[in-house]
């Protein structure tokens, strides 16, 4: 692997990557059936719970000689190593399920522009979520740069496609008075705790900056700007989408193709099925740079945790230059086989329940 560090924009972009790739592409339908129109709510205040958790990561960081993350900051605040690999495998066992939520996701964009589910008798579905993951485990043994550099360009160019669309859709549900913003389930309040829930995996993105620490520049200066930075920015995208998809978009359809909400609620504005098909792509972008950097970072985790000696040699190369070699493809080998075999509500629950316990 290179051992080329990563800039302040290529930190930002790494956690952009997973939480607008977990929040807008892969959790956006399932939470909407749940709080309907105040599923905006949901996502604010999983940003609000994130932002917290972020801002003790960052102060324990920063008083620490040991800077990894929840594992290493349990080693030197708790001298606990059981505590610390309990938490590690929970951590290690979320990110699988992430990386398996967005090659799921990307593998259901993918089928839509393809428009046939399968081939020769067999399901197209998994064969893409694969091909996904397979694609960013090349990226990953290629060292932190080619990582970085990938990251940015996904990045940029799904959140200019995003912006432009949440213009179009709040433009077209101003003028034809479709807005509408959950005020009933607000109330009801049940929905929106539960969809907080649900979505708080989506959020998590930033955390795995805390792993990347020894391959990003001046990380006392870029780590707390890259975190905050990235909660900031994916708050007011997915709230924005969330606005406009439950505005747009029929529940059938959220009920039916809940991956595939927001495409379906472009179509609806002026944009056609142009717009379908270019949120289609951008969300294969989203996707994919969410699999790029969970992949990286918790690589890294798992690196850190076998020098440590909380997880068996053979799962990792701690010695290696960056994310070892093995610890990519025994992490990105375990999150295709979750991507076949699971579906999206199962994946995206089994994310949700790792990454809360992992930060409680």
């Amino acid at each position: 692997m290179g051992d080329e560090n990563l800039g302040l924009f290529g930190a930002i972009s790494i956690a952009v990557g997973g939480m607008i790739g977990g929040g807008v592409f892969s959790v956006l339908g399932v939470v909407v059936q749940i709080s309907h129109a105040a599923s905006w709510l949901a996502f604010t205040l999983a940003s609000v719970g994130s932002m917290c958790a972020a801002y003790s990561y960052l102060k324990l960081n920063a008083r620490g000689e040991n800077r990894g993350g929840s594992v290493a900051q349990l080693e030197e605040f708790l001298d606990n190593d059981t505590l610390a690999g309990m938490v590690g495998w929970t951590l290690l066992f979320g990110y699988v399920g992430a990386i398996a939520m967005y090659a799921y996701a990307f593998g259901s964009f993918a089928l839509g522009l393809v428009g046939q589910r399968t081939v020769a008798g067999v399901p197209l579905h998994p064969v893409l979520s694969v091909v996904a993951v397979g694609i960013f485990v090349g990226f990953n043994l290629l060292g932190a740069r080619a990582t970085g550099t990938s990251e940015e360009a996904l990045v940029v160019t799904k959140v200019a496609i995003l912006i432009a669309f949440i213009a179009i859709g709040l433009w077209y549900g101003w003028q034809h008075a479709k807005l509408t913003y959950g005020v009933t389930t607000i109330q009801r309040g049940t929905p929106v705790v539960m969809a907080t829930a649900v979505s708080f995996v989506s959020f998590q993105g930033w955390q795995l900056l805390m792993y990347d620490q020894d391959q990003i520049e001046n990380p006392l200066r870029n780590l707390p700007i890259g975190v905050y930075s990235s909660i900031v920015i994916c708050i007011v995208i997915d709230a924005l989408i969330a606005i406009v998809v439950t505005s747009l978009v029929s529940p059938h359809i959220i009920a039916t193709e809940p991956d595939r909400a927001l495409a379906y609620a472009v179509e609806q504005t002026w944009v056609g099925h142009a717009g379908f098909i270019v949120v289609s792509v951008a969300a294969m972008f989203s996707t994919g740079s969410a699999i790029n950097g969970t992949l990286f970072s918790s690589a890294n985790l798992a690196d850190g945790m076998v020098a440590d000696s909380l997880l068996p040699s053979e799962a990792a190369d701690p010695d290696s230059a960056g994310a070892s070699r093995r610890s990519v493809l025994v992490i990105g080998a375990l999150a295709a086989l979750f991507a076949v075999y699971g579906s999206l509500d199962g994946i995206t629950s089994f994310g949700s329940i790792a990454s809360c316990s992992s930060s409680a």
